[in-house]
């Protein structure tokens, strides 16, 4: 039996979005897309990331406009929430349908 080639068209994958398909982007991106906003702590939590590497992405992702990030105090205490834009749910929805397109055709 013979394993099934990869497709030829090089060009799927060269058109999937870089800066969401890094992994530790993606998770957020994920994360963020099934709730309506999320506290930085929390992500911090579930992705396992530094607060280095956290804030490093956040800014790359805001950069983009995936991402818009709300700081506000709660008392005397600074309190940061993240919150995909339309332009970042558009993106993240783009991802995902090239990736099942990818995985479909393999």
């Amino acid at each position: 039996m013979r394993a099934k080639q990869p497709p030829t068209d090089s060009g799927m994958l060269a058109s999937i979005d870089k800066l969401i398909h890094e992994p530790a982007r993606l998770n957020i991106m994920a994360l963020l897309s099934v709730v309506e906003s999320a506290d930085f702590l929390f992500l911090m939590r579930q992705t396992g990331l530094t607060f280095g590497n956290l804030s490093a992405h956040m800014t790359k992702l805001e950069n983009a406009g995936y991402i818009i990030i709300i700081k506000e105090f709660i008392g005397k205490k600074p309190h940061t929430m993240l919150k995909l834009t339309d332009k970042g749910k558009q993106a993240f929805e783009d991802y995902r349908r090239q990736m099942r397109q990818f995985f479909t055709n393999i």
